[in-house]
């Protein structure tokens, strides 16, 4: 007779941090599917894949496999946002169930981040190369075609013109940009996002929607996303030490602001760190 040893399942965070925990290979999908389980434990990501891959499956039974890409893309925006009715969640736009892929597939309502996500998988499976990119703003979807790249816009699937992308973009441009008063290239704001980033960039959208409605439970789940996602992320830490803090987890909380202070000592706001984590009982001075 077989034995098998107790097995204990792993915490929706052990499984998360198992997805990500290296670059190759990195479950994008999988990982922004597990986000959910921080609202549903019980959710069954393979289940969320699958119905993802018969999305796409059924959409590569009608494509040619020798149709060009802008074909390909028609074909693409047609059953995306036609067929499956797939659309921007504009009258509740920060309910933070526009974050989660199980609730985008059942409500067929998102944000640029989620429909790009599942506009992405479903047009690779017909062979779209289609990468997801960073914009300020707005999360947005391009190509590489015939005539040259095409940018989309994932809440409607229409294509933008250097004019369209420079007017979402001046807004920022007159903020300073990432490299203050130079003019910065348009095609910087164009480069394909690396899973991680764009992993980041959905969580910290979830961050910024629990911190904005006094979520605090949930926020503090969301930060410990952040912080195994990207584990030399200081203000990740910093931030999460903040909400236990709130929450009254006086050690944790103080572990990680002094994370933050050894690893960012003239950090802008690194005295204040250091007057928080005094007041936690913690050790601020300075290293």
């Amino acid at each position: 007779m077989a034995y098998w040893p107790d097995f204990e399942a792993p915490t929706p965070l052990q499984y998360f941090a198992a997805l990500v925990a290296e670059d190759r290979g990195f479950a994008l999908l999988e990982a922004a599917a597990a986000v959910g389980m921080d609202e549903a434990p019980r959710l069954d990501t393979q289940a969320v894949l699958a119905q993802i891959d018969e999305l796409g499956a059924r959409l590569k039974r009608r494509v040619p496999a020798d149709a060009a890409a802008l074909p390909k893309l028609r074909l693409l925006n047609h059953y995306f946002f036609e067929e499956l009715g797939f659309a921007g969640n504009v009258n509740d736009y920060y309910d933070p169930r526009n974050s989660y892929l199980h609730e985008v597939l059942r409500t067929r309502r998102g944000i640029p981040i989620t429909l790009a996500l599942l506009y992405i998988e479903i047009g690779q499976q017909v062979g779209l190369p289609l990468r997801g990119v960073s914009f300020p703003g707005h999360f947005l979807v391009k190509v590489r075609a015939s005539r040259g790249e095409v940018i989309i816009d994932p809440m409607t699937g229409k294509s933008l013109s250097r004019e369209d992308l420079d007017e979402r973009l001046a807004p920022y441009r007159r903020q300073g940009g990432p490299l203050g008063e130079f003019d910065v290239p348009l095609a910087l704001y164009l480069q394909a996002a690396p899973p991680r980033d764009i992993l980041a960039r959905l969580l910290r959208n979830l961050k910024e929607i629990h911190r904005s409605a006094g979520e605090t439970r949930r926020l503090l789940a969301v930060c410990d996303r952040l912080v195994v996602l990207l584990p030399l992320a200081w203000a990740e830490r910093r931030d999460r030490g903040l909400v236990r803090a709130e929450l009254g987890l006086d050690d944790a909380a103080a572990a990680d602001l002094r994370a933050y202070v050894e690893h960012e000592p003239e950090a802008a706001d690194a005295p204040s760190v250091r007057e928080r984590l005094l007041a936690l009982g913690g050790d601020g001075t300075r290293h």
